[in-house]
């Protein structure tokens, strides 16, 4: 079987799509390599982040990698917090103070606030070829907290054509629609038909 190393220190992002993709490939974390720090996410757009992180783990041990960058972008703030939603209240994978920062800088806005989520996912192949996969999902931001389950985000953002959040949302009803899932379906796809 084709195995893939993610290069992320976040354990929920691991899970998820090593449940994605665990009939096409194998996905190891970064760290099973060994040493991997994360580089500095300075680029200004999702595709640029997660080229950075791909590249990085790529020059260090030379096995195909992937990498994903996922932003929420909300229309009455001009696309914020876009690029910057894991540190959006300033201190990087705080969400508790990222969700508190959206819902007070929304408050001035009319509702219904619309957004989407878009993730885009990088992956580098054993000959060190750059290959772009993206998946997005529109829906709107409630204006207070509901649902236990997921992360960042997901206690506040109703899909389309949905009526509860994707915190009130199992993995498996959040995972057929997600914005990461159509990322990797797009991503399977191409890892059937291609070598690594």
């Amino acid at each position: 079987m084709k195995v893939l190393y993610l290069a992320t220190h976040n354990a929920h992002k691991l899970l998820e799509i090593q449940s994605m993709l665990e009939e096409t490939c194998e996905v190891r974390s970064a760290s099973s390599l060994g040493h991997y720090t994360a580089p500095e996410e300075s680029a200004s757009t999702l595709l640029g982040n997660a080229t950075i992180k791909a590249q990085a783990l790529y020059d260090l041990y030379h096995k195909p990698c992937i990498a994903d960058d996922t932003g929420l972008f909300v229309e009455a703030l001009g696309g914020d917090p876009g690029v910057h939603s894991a540190r959006y209240a300033g201190r990087d994978g705080d969400d508790v103070a990222n969700r508190k920062h959206l819902l007070d800088s929304l408050a001035s806005h009319p509702e219904p606030w619309r957004a989407y989520f878009e993730c885009v996912i990088v992956l580098i192949d054993s000959q060190g070829e750059e290959h772009h996969f993206v998946g997005r999902v529109a829906g709107r931001i409630i204006d207070h907290e509901e649902g236990a389950e997921g992360f960042g985000y997901d206690s506040l953002f109703v899909p389309e054509d949905f009526d509860k959040t994707f915190a009130m949302m199992s993995p498996q009803e959040k995972n057929a629609i997600s914005h990461r899932t159509r990322a990797v379906d797009q991503l399977r796809t191409y890892l059937t038909r291609h070598s690594l």
